[in-house]
């Protein structure tokens, strides 16, 4: 009985190891309300964010990617965030806003 117990116990932790994982393989994308200047490499949540006019993306995110500090992260280097992302979830228009309090300005974001 106690070996069936440990089955099912060691199943349920592999199931939810490969569905964290099937998650963090999920590209995240950044919509931002103003493109940049030029192309832009730069790391946040554990990712490396490739942005280009006015997008921002992360092919290869980390189990932390999808998260407010990384938008806020993204909002500070390239400007405020219009969505943020994948394709099985979108950061909700609340979170999008705590992201944005630390945007870089426009004005900055046209200059760099």
């Amino acid at each position: 009985m106690k070996l069936r117990t440990l089955a099912a116990a060691c199943a349920a932790l592999v199931s939810v190891s490969f569905a964290g994982a099937a998650l963090a393989d999920d590209p995240i994308t950044a919509k931002l309300q103003n493109p940049v200047a030029a192309k832009t490499k730069l790391i946040a949540g554990g990712a490396v964010f490739m942005c280009e006019g006015d997008v921002c993306l992360a092919a290869a995110p980390s189990s932390r990617t999808y998260a407010t500090s990384t938008c806020k992260e993204l909002a500070k280097s390239v400007g405020a965030v219009a969505s943020f992302g994948g394709a099985r979830k979108q950061l909700e228009a609340e979170k999008i806003e705590q992201c944005n309090v630390v945007a870089l300005p426009a004005q900055q974001v046209a200059n760099n």
